[in-house]
């Protein structure tokens, strides 16, 4: 670079004097033209220069910013792995708090519910619970009852028997009888028609 500032100040100093004879103007023309290009050639060098060396430094460097990528990398995803177990412990926490809040609220809902229909079916004059389980014990009740004067008659069972036996006697008695009258009704009316 400095060089290139050199160079062009002298090329500034012969083309400055415009006085001299047109002869030294073709001369201060070809010089300047020289130092143009003389600068230009050394830009140009200096480019591929700049490009050979980061070109060269350029592979070292890719190296070294890959290697301080992977350590930030894993710190990275150490830290990200603590946080997601911490965020995760937060998570299940709160999962399992609105778990119980909603099963708490469900649980009251369902009380409420219930004993909004209990006062409707009260209303429309149906039995509830309560009337059903008392109906049943006096069900239960007259079952019991029922049972034990079925269970009494049986006792006096074993004693009709023998009364049964005088009343078969006494009705056979009767039918003898009867059987008895019975032909001696036919014969006198028998009797009765012939005479």
């Amino acid at each position: 670079m400095a060089t290139f500032k050199k160079t062009a100040k002298k090329a500034t100093k012969k083309s400055a004097p415009r006085s001299r004879p047109a002869k030294g103007d073709a001369a201060g023309g070809e010089a300047l033209s020289k130092s143009i290009s003389e600068s230009a050639q050394q830009i140009w060098l200096a480019g591929v220069g700049a490009f050979g060396r980061a070109q060269a430094e350029g592979t070292r460097l890719f190296d070294g910013l890959m290697k301080e990528g992977a350590s930030l990398e894993k710190t990275a995803r150490a830290y990200a792995n603590t946080r997601a177990d911490t965020v995760r412990t937060a998570v299940e926490t709160g999962i399992g708090q609105t778990r119980d809040r909603a099963t708490d609220t469900w649980d009251r809902l369902e009380k409420v519910f219930e004993d909004r229909v209990q006062r409707a079916l009260v209303k429309l004059g149906v039995p509830g619970r309560d009337d059903v389980r008392s109906l049943s014990k006096r069900v239960d009740a007259l079952t019991e009852a029922l049972q034990t004067k079925k269970s009494a008659p049986a006792r006096k069972a074993v004693k009709a028997p023998a009364k049964k036996t005088a009343a078969k006697k006494a009705a056979s008695r009767k039918a003898a009888a009867k059987t008895a009258k019975a032909p001696a009704k036919r014969a006198t009316k028998k009797a009765a028609s012939a005479g």
